[in-house]
């Protein structure tokens, strides 16, 4: 079960191709096009000139989808999280996930912001004081941490705007790196997942061809974070004052500062734990940065007034500060955020 159809749905292709059930919670709209179309996910191909487009129907695992009301998350062998982190609190989701959290089913977040209960499973930090990142600490009390892993978003994608609600266009077909579970069974089925996505070959005009995106499985907790440093250093710091600019233009208008704040969250990473190897150095980052030629999620939901987002950049802001550390550009960024945050929230209640 994935919680989340537009990410969750890149996800999802995969464990398909595997001969896997999917059961995506979506909105009414998007699960009656899931169920009668499928869905569709458009993927790059190195040295191809057109992207491949996969067809869930013509997979070999099944898709259904339906609303929070749709499936008992106790009859699923895992359950993926790929909402934005404010959404857990909405109506209907926030139960379904209290009912994850109770069933102790193995629990897999594909989001920007880390679960509560997976800072938790991370040595050294003091996860009380990470709250105020949240939209609401809340809905995550009755995780058992050691049933809840992350899985780092790397691979970027969108749901183009003039499409329908059921296609998933990937724009970064980097790997998903997912940290391991203290539980063997729960391990065995990434395992499986991972091995069976590896597998995958698609049907294209010139043959089987391998495609990109992969699931890597890690001993680490600490690999999944590799995310945070490209989050902050590009994602946030596509936020202006009065809008937005895309990633690359965030990352290269001023590649210094950019570095000055990547290596900063990089090596915070490594005073938590990180091995250096595991994370990805800014050189490699700020090449892909080239192609990322659409503002950030985080900086178009404040254009569109939402009231609430993912703060990724004051959980580490905050991290940071248990560290005795901090950094002018971050604390900058987060003063933004929550400046246009408050603007968003009054316009709302005007």
């Amino acid at each position: 079960m994935i919680m989340g159809a537009s990410y969750g749905s890149l996800l999802a292709s995969k464990a398909l191709f595997g001969g896997h059930s999917v059961h995506l919670i979506c909105l009414p709209a998007e699960a009656d096009l899931i169920n009668s179309e499928g869905f569709r996910v458009r993927m790059p191909i190195r040295g191809r000139k057109d992207p491949v487009e996969i067809d869930s129907r013509k997979l070999p695992g099944k898709v259904t989808a339906g609303g929070t009301d749709s499936a008992n998350p106790a009859d699923f062998d895992l359950v993926g999280l790929a909402m934005q982190e404010p959404q857990y609190r909405s109506p209907g989701v926030r139960e379904l996930l209290d009912a994850v959290a109770k069933s102790r089913k193995p629990c897999m977040s594909i989001m920007n912001m880390p679960p509560l209960a997976y800072m938790r499973r991370l040595p050294g930090l003091d996860a009380e004081t990470l709250k105020p990142a949240y939209t609401d600490a809340s809905v995550w009390d009755n995780f058992d941490p050691e049933r809840v892993t992350l899985c780092s978003p790397d691979p970027q994608a969108i749901r183009p705007p003039d499409e329908k609600v059921n296609v998933l266009q990937v724009t970064l077909p980097t790997n998903f790196k997912v940290a391991k579970f203290k539980d063997a069974a729960a391990n065995a089925l990434l395992a499986q997942l991972e091995k069976d996505i590896d597998a995958v070959r698609f049907d294209a005009p010139e043959g089987n061809i391998e495609l990109p995106v992969k699931l890597r499985v890690y001993d680490s907790l600490f690999v999944p974070l590799a995310k945070w440093a490209m989050l902050l250093a590009g994602n946030y710091r596509c936020v202006t004052k009065d809008g937005m600019r895309t990633a690359q233009e965030a990352v290269h208008s001023d590649i210094e500062t950019s570095r000055s704040v990547y290596n900063f969250v990089f090596d915070l990473c490594v005073k938590l734990g990180a091995n250096p190897a595991d994370l990805v150095p800014f050189e490699k980052y700020a090449a892909a940065a080239q192609s990322l030629t659409r503002p950030a999620s985080a900086a178009r939901a404040l254009n569109n007034g939402l009231p609430n987002i993912e703060r990724a950049d004051k959980l580490v802001q905050l991290i940071a500060k248990q560290k005795g550390l901090n950094h002018p550009v971050i604390d900058a960024g987060v003063a933004l955020v929550d400046s246009r945050l408050e603007a968003n929230r009054k316009k709302a209640a005007a």
